[in-house]
């Protein structure tokens, strides 16, 4: 496990995943349940599912050959980046409902939240580039703890700010730092492949 794949995973995911739907989920799933640890900690249990199913996929990429791989996360990158780019230029946030009905019990917060991101995030964007970065850094332990870091670290921020965030910043703006982060990589991996 390197801190280079720790920290190349967590600076992908971490903007990829602050205007996601995901963020929008957590903040109304607190503001139903009242309960922004127990929201926060089924969101974490849903990811770390997501995070080993992507890097036992991206290590199954990463046995194919280099070029292949470099050019399957090349894509994977720029589909990602044009993906982001096309939600920032839509230009609408998602209204989050603070009216919505409150459920007092642990249980409900956590099954309610790890149900609910278990679906969303499947086959989601950040899944997609935590496979694509463990095929291509060689060290999926690495890449995993990157990544679950940097969604956890999302679902901590809305759990504990969202509403003020979303309030403040409106989630396409945001859209366009994670674009511009994985169109970098995507173009990243092609200097590489062609340097190689």
């Amino acid at each position: 496990m390197s801190l280079q794949s720790i920290l190349q995973a967590f600076a992908t995911v971490f903007p990829a995943e602050l205007p996601d739907k995901t963020m929008v989920a957590t903040v109304v799933l607190v503001t139903r349940y009242r309960r922004p640890f127990w929201v926060w900690a089924g969101a974490v249990a849903a990811f770390s599912v997501h995070v080993v199913v992507a890097v036992a996929a991206g290590s199954a990429i990463g046995l194919l050959p280099d070029p292949l791989v470099k050019s399957v996360v090349a894509v994977l990158f720029l589909v990602g980046g044009l993906m982001l780019l096309r939600e920032a230029r839509r230009g609408t946030d998602d209204e989050i409902d603070a009216e919505a009905e409150p459920t007092t019990t642990v249980r409900a917060s956590v099954i309610g939240s790890f149900g609910l991101i278990v679906l969303a995030e499947w086959g989601d964007l950040t899944q997609l580039a935590t496979a694509s970065l463990a095929a291509k850094s060689g060290d999926p332990f690495g890449t995993g703890v990157g990544a679950l870091a940097a969604l956890a670290s999302v679902a901590a921020i809305a759990a504990t700010f969202g509403g003020r965030i979303v309030r403040r910043v409106p989630l396409h703006k945001i859209n366009y730092v994670g674009a511009a982060v994985f169109l970098a990589l995507a173009a990243w991996t092609v200097f590489e492949l062609v340097a190689s």
